[in-house]
């Protein structure tokens, strides 16, 4: 059976990553030149909220949910093509080679097995377009805790939280990045939201 996210995570997702500071993030980093060409969301969520606000001729998203009717509905009203694709399970993104000018991964790295990030990165090298951008945002690994206690006391989703798998500062998201082949130099990387988020950038 496939897996629908809890209203809490939902919540969690809309209010805090989608939809806050880290939608904002993402949509900065983007190049204007690569606005006109298509965009792929890993992890896009159960409603895609960074994908209806992102200004795209061609707008993709992956994740491992279902999506009912309603959905499926807004999103083709919204011209966003939808994949049902669980990236801890499947190898390979269901795209051909070098075709994205840009892909996002907005808060979700922090919820695979550290096994399957090399694989996943390697997919996200490939189907990007040479001169395309790859959009990393994760929480800083110093939140970990604090984020623990905030889930216990209610302040954020606790499914959520107890989703993370590992933490990733900017030293270890630029070394995974160069292991498949993205130039060291062309990998850009700082802090928002008071030091609490990374945010990353990997041109092809």
């Amino acid at each position: 059976m496939k897996r629908l996210l809890p209203e809490a995570t939902v919540c969690w997702k809309v209010f805090w990553q989608k939809s806050g500071p880290t939608r904002r993030i993402g949509l900065s980093r983007v190049p204007s030149h690569l606005r006109g060409g298509r965009i792929l969301d890993i992890g896009c969520g159960s409603v895609p909220y960074f994908l209806l606000n992102a200004e795209f001729s061609h707008k993709f998203g992956v994740d491992k949910v279902t999506y009912g009717e309603s959905q499926c509905t807004l999103c083709e009203e919204r011209g966003i093509h939808f994949t049902d694709f669980d990236f801890e399970k499947e190898s390979a993104l269901p795209f051909d080679d070098q075709y994205f000018d840009t892909v996002t991964m907005l808060a979700v790295i922090e919820h695979m097995e550290p096994t399957r990030l090399p694989t996943m990165i390697a997919e996200v090298r490939r189907v990007l377009k040479t001169g395309g951008v790859c959009i990393v945002t994760t929480p800083a690994p110093w939140t970990d805790a604090l984020l623990k206690m905030m889930a216990k006391l209610r302040l954020v989703s606790p499914v959520e939280i107890n989703e993370h798998k590992a933490t990733y500062g900017r030293p270890t998201m630029a070394a995974a990045f160069a292991a498949v082949g993205f130039e060291p130099a062309m990998i850009c990387s700082g802090y928002f939201e008071m030091l609490m988020n990374v945010w990353m950038t990997a041109q092809r």
